[in-house]
């Protein structure tokens, strides 16, 4: 894999208030546009759903429509790439890595394409549509392609961020995006690299280790913990999954505090298991919790309302954390 790139800086594009990841990820293409003419989108019947019919105004010629065929998608985009085009393919989360899984591992990865391939509504950003249309597969499948950086952003910090990042890797990347307005989550940890967790919260108790929209849920239920018991947990938004920050986790566990994932995931393949498998395989035996969806059929609602029912809120993540604790 490419030499992954860091950045710090203080953004003078981010909003003053909260904005969905995807209003971020079209301004910051906009902007990237502006000085690179090499930048294509390609989109699949997506430039609604994924905030792009900005940019497509902006900047008609560089904005290509497939319609609704992922998988052409894809090998659109990684014979763009191979041309030096700047490529990013966006298409919705839950077509874009299960549809399109031959076209990922062989046109992209294996052929060394760095296409940056956006998957947007990720998660259960699309509940109420039902499980045909929820993204709960996409870490388990890709974490097992070879040649690809896996990135969850939880704020709009970290989404400008890995935009800008993405642009500049000679790579591929899977970036995926929610729907919802997402707060920042700390103003002062201000520097984001692939592959490096980043700590929003620090405690001696307990660690709370969550990844995209989860991250918001987990840091507010550090915060109740701590309001309500006095227990202090450090919290870590592990945007990258692949590659996992090791180092992190292991100065973490060696501290002997029990450990809890939180991820918009299957239980099966994601965070949880890659965090699980380092420390077993690492000799840590840390009490130890994944928190994601189960093995069943999702049931429908709004993020929100799936979120609670699996105990994937502020509540039922601090509960989770005590009965560890306990």
């Amino acid at each position: 894999m490419g030499e992954l790139i860091a950045i710090s800086m203080n953004s003078t594009a981010l909003p003053d208030v909260a904005q969905a990841n995807l209003d971020v990820f079209s301004a910051t293409l906009q902007d990237i546009a502006a000085t690179d003419r090499n930048l294509l989108v390609v989109t699949s019947d997506s430039r609604g759903s994924g905030k792009l019919v900005p940019f497509g105004q902006k900047y008609p010629k560089q904005l290509i429509e497939i319609g609704i065929a992922e998988q052409n998608l894809v090998g659109v985009a990684a014979g763009l790439a191979s041309t030096g085009k700047n490529v990013f393919a966006v298409s919705p989360a839950c077509f874009l890595t299960a549809r399109s899984f031959e076209q990922i591992k062989t046109d992209v990865c294996y052929s060394s394409n760095p296409v940056r391939l956006i998957g947007i509504s990720a998660g259960v950003s699309y509940g109420a549509l039902g499980s045909t249309h929820h993204s709960l597969h996409d870490f388990a499948a890709l974490r097992a392609v070879h040649n690809l950086t896996i990135v969850a952003p939880a704020d709009n910090f970290e989404t400008e961020q890995a935009i800008r990042l993405a642009a500049r890797l000679d790579t591929p990347v899977y970036i995926r995006f929610g729907k919802k307005p997402m707060p920042l989550l700390s103003d002062e940890n201000r520097e984001f690299t692939f592959g490096k967790g980043r700590i929003i919260a620090e405690g001696d108790a307990l660690v709370l280790v969550a990844t995209g929209e989860t991250a918001y849920p987990a840091l507010l239920a550090a915060r109740q913990l701590e309001t309500t018991h006095g227990i202090r947990a450090t919290v870590i938004s592990m945007h990258t999954i692949k590659p996992l920050d090791y180092d992190l986790l292991a100065t973490v566990a060696a501290k002997g505090c029990p450990i809890v994932t939180v991820e918009e995931h299957s239980v099966y393949g994601g965070l949880g298991e890659a965090c699980a498998s380092f420390m077993m395989m690492n000799g840590f035996r840390n009490p130890f919790k994944i928190m994601g969806i189960p093995d069943e059929y999702t049931v429908t609602g709004s993020q929100i309302e799936i979120f609670n029912h699996y105990g994937l809120s502020e509540d039922g993540i601090a509960a989770q954390a005590l009965a560890l604790l306990n």
